[in-house]
């Protein structure tokens, strides 16, 4: 290759450029306690999702909405597929129910509707947690995948776990989004 030559971009930095530069987020917060406040009409706070709102708009991106559910597959499953048959919606981040507990029923809920699952989040997201916590990372079943062409992520509800998932993904979603919309 002579010295004038133009560096050819590999596939991955092709389907980045070509991916959206402005993406649509959604945040769902799976929380039961939550729920029944909400229900209440009580007041509740829910840092885990201000700080995913928090960081999803300082990288450039959009949330156009927010919501919180119970630990209840049907509903789970029914608000995933809801929100992946809109048009502005490009990402669904679900944050909680991803543990071990009976209630934790929030990867039994979106599994199904997956077109793709990204095995590779959650492998990564187990990685980074056991640098941090040790060998309790194992005990969370945070994943991704790809659903009617959209990214849905599943993070554990911690406000650290959030974080780490998002700081993890962010950059790879417009390559995400590229290839799940026209491979």
């Amino acid at each position: 290759m002579s010295s004038g030559s133009v560096k050819v971009k590999s596939p991955h930095e092709e389907h980045e450029r070509l991916g959206p530069s402005k993406v649509n987020f959604f945040i769902v917060t799976v929380s039961t306690s939550r729920y029944e406040h909400l229900r209440a009409g009580e007041q509740y706070t829910d840092d885990s999702g201000d700080l995913a709102v928090s960081i999803i708009t300082s990288k450039g991106h959009a949330v156009v909405g927010r919501m919180l559910v119970n630990d209840d597959e049907g509903m789970i499953r029914h608000t995933v597929d809801s929100l992946t048959h809109r048009v502005d919606v490009d990402v669904v981040v679900l944050i909680g129910g991803t543990g071990l507990a009976k209630g934790d029923v929030t990867i039994e809920s979106v599994k199904p509707l997956f077109t793709k699952e990204i095995e590779g989040f959650g492998e990564l997201f187990r990685f980074i947690s056991y640098q941090r916590i040790g060998p309790a990372a194992m005990l969370s079943r945070a994943t991704a995948g790809t659903v009617n062409g959209k990214l849905v992520i599943c993070l554990p509800g911690s406000p650290d776990a959030v974080e780490t998932g998002l700081n993890l993904i962010l950059n790879q979603v417009p390559h995400i989004l590229h290839i799940a919309r026209t491979g």
